[in-house]
């Protein structure tokens, strides 16, 4: 069966009773249909001084196109922690439209393990990310009717870009205004998808409604002919704008197909954004949970580097247990196997991947000091042989490592590593950021580029220069950085796959996200609007006669 066929086919609990399992109260949601519900800022103040439950963060050793399957471990190790007797809750990403009908498909698990109902997760939800294209595309509408209406602020160069949460390259670069009205003056504008807003990443870092208004009103929309920023608040946007988001805050809550609850909530990308759900839906599962699973995007040199240095920094929060995902086709692949090579035998190409693991391995173990256990999720192609090499290999190094076989199995697939979890979560570790706030932007570049991807250095362009001395003008250097890289590579270069070569990162742009509280560093060809591939996932998805979706995988 497919995974659709196998979601609806499984029988959901009524939300109301997951929130009961889960420990919230009948006032504190608001119900979406029978099996998905909001929940409000009523749970928070009464969980407020609640001790914290253990967090465990999902991770993953660079990908291949299709995944490795974090979300899919993550429901595992949630339900199979369940299966011994552990009191455990899932904080994950809510899906974008963009990869569900572009090259990844949907992101609620697969198999046995999945978030439901799944369709309806990952086709709109809740309507949380039409609400952040709604907010984003509001200031934009209020900034160019500004300008029509005589440009009283002087804006002379507008940065904030519109959006939409589909895979659409044509809208990379665009022209408006060229209706020929009078007082329209014709600009070059652009499209980012959504979940690379920084609305999305507002959202995400926000700790209640009034923090979400005032970060709304941080947002830089442009510059002035003084060459100062202007602000969303010049323009008087940030309470419109609040207004639009003012369900959207609330995280989501559903289950998987073992009836473990899950929080669902906000949905950046890790290459071109921060890649983690919400502080709120994190923050709340941890006080609702005995151990909370949450994933970060892509490798760990993204989602868990910004995880890390970006959200646990803001909330003096550290992960108790790292799990990294490794896969034989992602350990082949980044072992010289070509992409549709991946599931024929080669073992050789297994112990060259190696190298790729072993650096994930390290940059969260060694430099961030965590305690770090790989989760080796198995698919039907792999062979025992092939699982025994991975597995004596890291055993050789005294890494933990166990095999997940949560797709095939559900939560009982989980069992061992759930159990290793329990045991890992009480070890001592020592945390530490890869980068002081006080250093300045440069060098917490360079320091991420070293420590965390194996660079020996990093080239900027003059442009790149420009916006950092502008954005030390504004005495911004001590926010967090996020880098926008290929997911593929440790490296700037998504052909670069092993990675033998020494090689050096190079900083195309710099851009300050005020709103967000952090600087956006670009480097390679990282877009923040993705293109459909030659075969889009969208041909295969349609209703059939009896009404059911159809295609989504």
């Amino acid at each position: 069966m497919t995974d659709i066929e196998i979601a609806r086919n499984t029988k959901l609990n009524k939300i109301e009773d997951i929130a009961k399992k889960c420990g919230l109260e009948d006032e504190e949601i608001e119900q979406y249909g029978k099996y998905k519900a909001k929940i409000n800022e009523k749970a928070f103040k009464r969980l407020e001084n609640k001790k914290n439950g253990k967090l465990v963060l999902v991770t993953a050793m660079s990908p291949t196109p299709l995944g490795e399957g974090k979300t899919t471990v993550s429901i595992a190790i949630a339900d199979g922690l369940n299966k011994i007797n552990k009191n455990s809750i899932l904080a994950l990403r809510e899906p974008s439209l963009g990869p569900v009908f572009g090259i990844k498909g949907g992101a609620t698990g697969g198999g046995k393990v999945q978030v439901a109902p799944m369709e309806d997760i990952n086709l709109h939800f809740t309507g949380d990310i039409h609400a952040m294209t709604a907010a984003n595309n509001l200031l934009s509408a209020i900034i160019d009717n500004h300008i029509y209406f005589g440009n009283e602020l002087k804006i002379k160069k507008v940065t904030w870009k519109r959006c939409v949460d589909l895979n659409d390259r044509q809208l990379r670069k665009v022209n408006t205004g060229l209706s020929g009205e009078k007082n329209t003056i014709p600009r070059e504008d652009g499209f980012d998808i959504t979940v690379a807003s920084e609305i999305m990443a507002i959202l995400c870092l926000s700790k209640d409604i009034n923090d979400l208004r005032t970060r709304l009103g941080n947002i830089i929309i442009g510059y002035n002919e003084d060459e100062k920023p202007v602000y969303a608040k010049d323009l008087k946007a940030e309470g419109a704008m609040t207004v639009l988001l003012k369900d959207a805050i609330d995280p989501n809550l559903v289950q998987s197909l073992e009836h473990t609850p899950c929080i669902i909530h906000g949905g950046p990308f890790a290459n071109i954004a921060h890649g983690c759900n919400s502080i709120r839906a994190t923050k709340l599962a941890l006080k609702l949970g005995d151990y909370t699973i949450t994933e970060a995007g892509f490798g760990s040199d993204l989602g868990a580097e910004k995880f890390l240095d970006i959200k646990c920094r803001k909330t003096n929060l550290a992960p108790d247990v790292v799990v990294i995902v490794a896969t034989i086709k992602a350990l082949k692949y980044h072992g010289g196997v070509k992409k549709e090579d991946i599931f024929k035998p080669a073992n050789g190409a297994i112990e060259a991947g190696m190298d790729n693991l072993y650096r994930h391995v390290h940059n969260l173990k060694d430099e961030f000091g965590l305690n770090v256990i790989v989760a080796l999720n198995r698919y039907n192609t792999d062979t025992e042989e092939e699982l025994e090499l991975v597995t004596k290999k890291l055993s050789e190094k005294n890494i933990d490592v166990s095999i997940v076989e949560g797709w095939a199995k559900g939560g009982e697939g989980a069992i061992d590593i759930a159990e290793k979890i329990v045991k890992l979560s009480e070890k001592k570790y020592n945390f530490k950021y890869i980068y002081e706030d006080n250093d300045d932007i440069k060098t917490k570049i360079e320091k991420v580029a070293k420590k965390v991807y194996g660079a020996i250095g990093v080239n900027y362009t003059d442009d790149a220069i420009a916006n950092i001395e502008k954005i030390n003008k504004l005495g911004k250097k001590n926010l967090p950085i996020c880098i926008a890289k290929t997911q593929y590579s440790l490296s700037d270069d998504d052909k670069n796959l092993e990675c033998k070569e020494p090689f050096a990162i190079t900083v195309k742009d710099v851009s300050l996200r005020s709103g967000a509280e952090f600087i956006v560093v670009y480097t390679g060809k990282i877009m923040t609007m993705p293109g459909l591939p030659k075969i889009p996932a969208a041909e295969q998805i349609d209703i059939d006669d009896d009404g059911n979706i159809v295609g989504i995988f």
